[in-house]
């Protein structure tokens, strides 16, 4: 009986893993749809890039950093590679309800997001050279070391603080991340003029409509591979309260939008869905039913009034509303924790979040802001006026189709 349960988790795990995977692709597709047609391959190529990058830092540092097992000081622990050492025992039961090589695969899948979170907000102007070696270091070291504090059973994890598959651990952290590196960077060229704000249309909407499906799709792997069982009374929960918090998101941005703008929004109403899902991450497993639904009602009002904020207020320019979605909800879903369970409280939960916020921030600023200076992080004008795919990578994702830029 033993055995098939831990067959049964450890399927489970994998699943979800596989899952979360498929999450890229939905990344790769929204960005796509949101960003202008002579751009498209320089976002998949930024796309396949993470991922790869992500998996390779992730084994060689990355998961023991953030799981550093009792060696832990609760803050700091930079750890080696995986594979290393004898880990058959790792291999049954003995481990968990799944193996050690399920356990980094899973997080290996995660580890990549923050990045992919930032590639969005930073798209159509950054330097790739530049977007590259960050992308490599917050993935290898930064998400880690964060990720450790909570998960690893660090400082933030021994206060109460609360995160079930990430709202902060990986949302936050991704949305603050973009935040500061769309700061440094600057506006595109032509957002911004003579005190007028552009809309730079996306090219693709039915793209946009396939990553956010498959978004969704992988989100039931990301809450509900994080039970980190196949426990069948807290997987369906987690799918439930996943599933209603991001149809609530979505109607809540559609008629916030529509009241203001007098007309539907699809690129918001498609936004609202992400940031429902964002909202109930935190605590999925743990929030009635209908706790979920008004996590993702507010989430998605968040994201109508929290993009004004980005877009018109700060003049930030983020062409996937990604600080929005990841950052702002991210805090919020971690915040509704201490509001709907009564195990956890509203501080304890906000010291969390802000820490992890504050961390990513500071961290990319330094970092991002260094790279800055030495090797430059944004291309020329011409770069930007012509389209990267052709001038930098050689070729257009639509050779045979020819439209106005």
């Amino acid at each position: 009986m033993i055995e098939l349960k831990f067959m049964v988790d450890n399927l489970w795990i994998l699943i979800s893993a596989l899952l979360v995977f498929i999450m890229h692709l939905g990344f790769s597709a929204l960005e796509v749809g949101l960003t202008r047609q002579k751009n498209t391959v320089n976002v998949l190529f930024k796309n396949m890039f993470i991922i790869s990058a992500g998996l390779i830092t992730y084994a060689l540092v990355g998961f023991n950093t953030m799981y550093p097992g009792n060696s832990f000081n609760n803050i700091l622990s930079i750890g080696g590679p995986i594979g290393f050492t004898d880990v058959t025992k790792n291999l049954t039961h003995a481990y968990g309800d799944y193996t050690y090589y399920s356990d980094f695969l899973f997080q290996a899948m995660f580890a990549a997001t923050g990045a992919t979170i930032v590639s969005g907000a930073v798209a159509e102007r950054v330097k790739l050279s530049s977007f590259l070696l960050f992308a490599t270091l917050l993935v290898g070291l930064a998400y880690p070391i964060a990720g450790a504090w909570k998960w690893g059973g660090g400082f933030l994890d021994d206060m109460g603080f609360y995160d079930f598959a990430g709202s902060s651990v990986v949302h936050a952290f991704g949305g603050f991340a973009a935040l500061a590196c769309a700061w440094l960077l600057g506006p595109r060229a032509d957002k911004y003029t003579n005190g007028k704000i552009n809309t730079l249309s996306g090219h693709s909407m039915p793209l946009v409509a396939i990553g956010v499906f498959l978004l969704w799709f992988g989100w039931y792997g990301f809450n509900g591979g994080s039970v980190l069982s196949a426990d069948p009374a807290a997987v369906s929960l987690v799918f439930v309260t996943t599933s209603l918090s991001a149809a609530c998101g979505i109607l809540s941005a559609m008629f916030i939008s529509w009241f203001m703008n007098k007309k539907p929004d699809y690129i918001i109403t498609a936004n609202g869905a992400l940031a429902g899902l964002v909202g109930i991450t935190a605590g999925a497993d743990i929030v009635s039913i209908w706790a979920a639904c008004v996590i993702g009602l507010i989430s998605g009002i968040l994201l109508v009034f929290g993009s004004n904020l980005i877009e018109r207020i700060l003049k930030i320019d983020d062409p996937v509303g990604a600080i929005t979605v990841h950052g702002i909800c991210g805090i919020w879903g971690t915040i509704a924790v201490g509001i709907f369970s009564a195990q956890h409280d509203v501080l304890t939960q906000l010291i969390g979040t802000t820490i992890i916020s504050v961390f990513a921030f500071t961290f990319s600023l330094l970092v991002f802001g260094a790279i800055k200076k030495t090797l430059g992080i944004r291309i020329n004008g011409k770069l930007e006026q012509q389209g990267l795919d052709l001038l930098e990578h050689g070729h257009e994702a639509y050779p045979d189709f020819k439209t106005s830029s």
